[in-house]
């Protein structure tokens, strides 16, 4: 895979998301040699036009010589538990490019826009050589802000014309963004988000002091994609002048630890209970012979002896 091998690529890609035997010694072995991609996140609400920013990105960083890997998050089919959206149909024509690498990922149920695997997904493709990773979530809404834990530049996209833009969701993604992004700003109402962005902006600071620029594009036709690639590149410039590219990373791995940790504990009740207990348990809760909260109480000191 180090080697530039696709199809050893992909399998570990695969065991990694499927958390097939020996994926978290391939982790282990492949940790290493992170830490030299640049990964960026894009997130916004469904129909923002984020697939097609994501693609003419690629294309940008691709004519400079960068090499590319896109995972893009998709809802998952309640009736397969696949991804539905189908991202790698829209970006077919990257096919061919060997320093485009896509893979779709489903949700498989989580919350946030991110699969549980994307930052294992996320770390296999740094360790593979490539030079970006940009990450596409799901779309979910203003709960969406997972991808702050995992991305070294976030890009929030906005479009004109969704009724009240930036109060309806200002509650969640509008304070992780690095950079806005007014995307379809060639339809009307563009300025208006953009003057309720720098409403917001001037009732706040970020204490890293940064204040994130705005970008208008129109992703069909490449519009205004340079002008996004540049400021990626001014935010981490900045990061780095101000030192606070060592800070961000410890916050982010902060995080991820306490997620890696919930997961591994979680993993490790279920293993303790079969699928018939746990629906003795839920019986027993659902006809109030037992209380959940004393019960959970028992199931996580058990754990402990």
């Amino acid at each position: 895979m180090r080697s530039g091998d696709v199809r050893a690529l992909a399998r570990a890609i695969s065991s990694v998301e499927n958390r097939s035997p020996g994926s978290s010694d391939l982790l282990k072995a492949l940790f290493p040699h992170t830490g030299k991609a640049r990964v960026i996140g894009l997130t916004g609400a469904p129909g923002a036009g984020k697939s097609t920013l994501v693609d003419q990105l690629a294309r940008f960083y691709r004519k400079h010589r960068r090499s590319v890997g896109i995972i893009a998050v998709d809802p998952t089919s309640p009736y397969t538990g696949g991804a539905i959206l189908g991202d790698r149909i829209r970006m077919q024509e990257h096919f061919s490019d060997p320093g485009i690498y896509i893979r779709s990922m489903a949700t498989r149920g989580s919350l946030g826009g991110l699969a549980r695997t994307t930052a294992d997904v996320s770390t296999v493709l740094d360790a593979s050589g490539r030079d970006l990773v940009m990450i596409e979530t799901v779309g979910v809404g203003q709960d969406e802000i997972d991808i702050v834990r995992l991305a070294q530049v976030t890009v929030v996209i906005l479009v004109p014309g969704m009724g009240d833009d930036v109060q309806t969701i200002k509650a969640g993604i509008m304070e992780i963004a690095d950079i806005f992004v007014i995307n379809k700003s060639d339809r009307d109402g563009a300025e208006h988000v953009e003057r309720e962005i720098r409403t917001l902006q001037s009732l706040a600071t970020r204490l890293d002091g940064w204040t994130p620029p705005i970008i208008k594009t129109v992703a069909t036709s490449g519009q205004g994609i340079t002008e996004l690639a540049a400021a990626i590149a001014d935010y981490e410039s900045y990061l780095h002048s101000e030192n606070l590219v060592f800070n961000k990373s410890v916050e982010n791995w902060q995080e991820r630890l306490l997620e890696m940790l919930r997961d591994a504990m979680l993993d490790k009740a279920r293993a303790r209970f079969s699928d018939g207990h746990l629906k003795r348990m839920a019986a027993e809760v659902a006809e109030h012979k037992r209380d959940p909260y004393s019960l959970v109480e028992e199931i996580a000191n058990a754990g402990k002896q």
